[in-house]
C-alpha cells in the first residue's frame, strides 16, 4: 500500500509538471555540453544579466548545482529557488549564473567526494574536473565573463553544499565565492580529515546556512567544520554563518535566503 501511494504521488507530480507553465525569466537559456569525465551529456542552464545584450561589460560567474530547481517551477521537484527573479531585482548585483543539471540517479555519485558505505557515491572529483576543464573554459570563451578566482563562485545545497565546500579546498585558486547551504557533512567523516589537510585560501568568501529543524547532526556538524576553518586561518570578515530558526531541509528555506547570500558574496 505504501509503495502504491508513493507511486500515486509521484505520478501526480509528473503530470502536474507536464502541464505547468514555465516561470523562468526570458534571459534564462539552455545548452548541452559533453562531460567526458562523467560519460554523459550535461544540460546547462545559463542566466545572463538584463544589461548583457546592450553593453560590453564583463560579469562574475557563479556555478550552481541542481539546475532543475534554480529558475523554473515547472522543472523543480518541490519549488524553485527563484534565482532569476532575485537577480532581475533592481537592487541586485549583476552576474552570470551557470546551473548544472544533476545526473538523476547519478546525483549522489557526482556531488560527493567520498563514498558512503550504504549510499555509494564518491565521484565528485570527476564532476569538478568537468566543471573546470570543460564547462568553465566554454563559458569564459563564449560569454563576457570575469574569469578570475575572485569573480568565480560555486553554490549549492545539501549534497550541492557539500561539493561546493569541497571545491573551495580542492581548488583554492579557482573559486573565490562559496555558498554552502545545509552541507551534507554527515555523508562521510573523511571530509573533516580532508579539511584539516587541505590548503585554505584566506581570501575565499564562505556563506554557510543551516536550519535548526533539519537533522540533529546539521548544526553540530557545521559548528565543527567552522572550528576547523578558523584553526586554519579563515578570516572572520570572509565568512558568514546563519542559522534559520525552524528552518527545514528544503527549497523554501534555501530560496528565501538566496538573495541575501548572493549580495553578501558579491560584495567586494
Amino acid at each position: 500500500m505504501k509503495i502504491k501511494f508513493t507511486f500515486f504521488i509521484l505520478s501526480i507530480f509528473i503530470s502536474f509538471n507536464s502541464i505547468a507553465q514555465s516561470t523562468a525569466s526570458s534571459n534564462v537559456s539552455h545548452f548541452e555540453i559533453e562531460a567526458p569525465q562523467l560519460d554523459i551529456i550535461k544540460k546547462i542552464w545559463i542566466y545572463l544579466p538584463k544589461s548583457y545584450s546592450n553593453s560590453d561589460k564583463r560579469y562574475p560567474v557563479i556555478y550552481m548545482h541542481d539546475a532543475q530547481n534554480l529558475f523554473d517551477n515547472k522543472t523543480s521537484f518541490v519549488g524553485e529557488w527563484k534565482v532569476d527573479e532575485a537577480l532581475d531585482s533592481p537592487d541586485s548585483k549583476e552576474a552570470i549564473i551557470v546551473g548544472i543539471e544533476h545526473g538523476g540517479d547519478k546525483r549522489i555519485d557526482e556531488l560527493t567526494p567520498f563514498p558512503h558505505e550504504k549510499y555509494g557515491g564518491g565521484k565528485a572529483n570527476a564532476y569538478l574536473d568537468f566543471l573546470l576543464e570543460n564547462l568553465k573554459p566554454h563559458i569564459d570563451s563564449t560569454y563576457r565573463s570575469l574569469p578570475g578566482y575572485e569573480n568565480t563562485g560555486i553554490f549549492g545545497s545539501s549534497l550541492g553544499g557539500l561539493i561546493s565546500f569541497y571545491a573551495a579546498l580542492k581548488y583554492p585558486e579557482s573559486f573565490g565565492m562559496i555558498g554552502a547551504y545545509s552541507p551534507s557533512f554527515w555523508f562521510n567523516d573523511k571530509i573533516y580529515d580532508f579539511t584539516e589537510e587541505a590548503e585554505l585560501n584566506p581570501n575565499t568568501k564562505f556563506y554557510f546556512l543551516a536550519g535548526t529543524a533539519e537533522s540533529e547532526e546539521m548544526v553540530p556538524d557545521l559548528k565543527k567544520m567552522i572550528g576547523l576553518l578558523m584553526e586554519k586561518g579563515m578570516k572572520t570578515e570572509n565568512f558568514k554563518l546563519k542559522y534559520v530558526e525552524g528552518g527545514e531541509h528544503n527549497e523554501t528555506m534555501w530560496s528565501k535566503n538566496f538573495p541575501e547570500t548572493y549580495l553578501w558574496l558579491m560584495q567586494k
